[in-house]
């Protein structure tokens, strides 16, 4: 198992941009691939960035361009950098361990238009 901490969400305007970690605690994080979802209200949580144990990474179309998934494997961080924020980007983003019940507890993004 591996527990999982997010920080980084706030308010912020239309365009502008946010950086989210996750703090990661267990040895198999490092092969380990971790996903960033989101979760808008009234909306399903869905997926929206991946990265495999090695750092192939992966998005949505909504967010390609705009958003990138990194790890420091030495850290046991993950990490999603928001540009170009838009407001329907406002979701609480949640990172996971892909194939495991292992979520984070979840950091508000609101984006203002």
């Amino acid at each position: 198992q591996v527990q999982l901490v997010e920080s980084g969400g706030g308010l912020v305007q239309a365009g502008g941009s946010l950086r989210l970690s996750c703090a990661a605690s267990g040895s198999i994080f490092s092969i380990s691939n971790m996903g960033w979802y989101r979760q808008a209200p009234g909306k399903q949580r869905e997926l929206v960035a991946t990265i495999t144990s090695t750092g192939y990474s992966n998005y949505i179309d909504s967010v390609k361009g705009r958003f990138t998934i990194s790890r420091d494997n030495a850290k046991n961080m993950i990490y999603l950098q928001m540009n170009s924020l838009k407001p329907e980007d406002t979701a609480v983003y949640y990172c996971r361990r892909l194939g495991s019940g292992d979520w984070g507890q979840g950091t508000q993004v609101t984006v203002s238009s």
